[in-house]
């Protein structure tokens, strides 16, 4: 399946944001907090059109959760059936992914290591090994490292230095080896810093 393979600081630089969560992109907009290019210094980041702010919305989302357009766009257009905020649903269709939970209770550090880790066949959903990152987890399902994978030095590093807080919507248990999703999560319990009313305008079109 393709993926983003490119240079990170690159895009986050490109989109004024720490797109992936590592340390070179916090280091690269420290030192360079303009956008990349031979123009980029002289680029005024205040004076964009209304086209422009949809789309650097678009590819902050699509770029977090490691989408490719076709998918980000077929994911939009089936939030667009659904009942309610066409944004909320799409976001939380996002944070349902298994390699997003996964990043979420703390095993991968960024969402691509989380996303190594499901296609490396570490993870298990209700007691069986599923290693597609998009698989959907629903209300109820518990997600958990296989017995074999929790002795990983990745994992274990990941838990112990990062120590990164589960969101409510998840249930903890087995000394942080298994989540339960105990509820869908709502827009205040995604951290996403994105406006995904301007990703729905700019899919309206």
């Amino acid at each position: 399946m393709s993926r983003y393979t490119g240079p990170r600081a690159r895009v986050s630089r490109r989109l004024g944001e720490n797109i992936w969560g590592t340390r070179g992109e916090t280091i690269a907009l420290d030192k360079r907090p303009y956008p990349p290019g031979e123009h980029g210094r002289s680029r005024r980041r205040g004076n964009v059109s209304e086209y422009l702010l949809q789309l650097q919305e678009k590819q902050k989302a699509r770029f977090s959760y490691g989408l490719t357009e076709t998918q980000f766009r077929n994911l939009f257009t089936e939030a667009s059936r659904g009942e309610g905020i066409t944004g909320e649903i799409m976001l939380r269709m996002l944070e349902q992914r298994l390699d997003n939970i996964v990043y979420r209770a703390g095993w991968g550090a960024t969402r691509p290591q989380a996303r190594q880790l499901t296609n490396h066949r570490h993870i298990e959903v209700n007691g069986s090994r599923v290693d597609i990152p998009s698989y959907r987890v629903c209300k109820g399902d518990t997600v958990s490292l296989c017995e074999k994978s929790r002795g990983l030095v990745m994992v274990q590093w990941n838990r112990d230095v990062l120590d990164r807080a589960v969101p409510q919507w998840l249930d903890v248990s087995d000394e942080g080896m298994a989540v339960t999703v105990r509820e869908l999560p709502v827009r205040e319990q995604i951290d996403l810093p994105v406006r995904e009313q301007l990703i729905v305008e700019h899919y309206s079109k």
